[in-house]
């Protein structure tokens, strides 16, 4: 497991904002102005979150054609994945271990 993978990870998860655009694009893309819209923030705050989750390796992006609108794609996370599942395997997280 590639622990600066998973800390950056960590760290991104960590802001509640940055969670709840995860949440909200996973049912469908959407546009950063619609996220932006969606939490009654400026499109710079959504860009420097969407930033922090790109570099945590949380999400990546893809314009859209002819647009030219940026919309963020959620993307696997199996490396923070792993982290949990081992964290939860080892005796000190399981009930009455």
């Amino acid at each position: 497991m590639d622990e600066a993978a998973t800390d950056g990870a960590l760290r991104a998860l960590a802001e509640p904002r940055r969670r709840a655009i995860l949440r909200a694009s996973r049912p469908r893309e959407l546009a950063a102005g619609e996220i932006a819209k969606a939490f009654e923030v400026s499109r710079t705050a959504v860009s420097q979150h969407l930033t922090v989750l790109r570099n945590a390796g949380l999400l990546s992006e893809r314009r859209l054609v002819p647009a030219g609108t940026t919309v963020p794609v959620p993307r696997a996370w199996p490396l923070l994945r792993e982290f949990l599942e081992d964290m939860w395997a080892s005796s000190w997280m399981r009930p009455g271990g």
